[in-house]
């Protein structure tokens, strides 16, 4: 099941990736790897909160 959250990070993922594919294009190259670097950032947070949604957030 598809939930709001991940509905936010996979729009997240796909700004951030446009982001860094216009700015390499335009020329700003070491902005548009920076801005790269955020979409693997952007999917392990979300790997990560819905892990802990799944086991029901307690720690052990």
């Amino acid at each position: 099941m598809i939930k709001l959250s991940d509905i936010c990070i996979f729009i997240s993922v796909m700004v951030a990736f446009a982001v860094s594919g216009f700015l390499w294009f335009n020329g700003q190259k070491e902005e548009g790897l920076f801005t790269a670097v955020w979409v693997p950032s952007i999917l392990c947070f979300g790997i990560y909160f819905r892990l802990l949604a799944l086991k029901g957030g307690s720690h052990e």
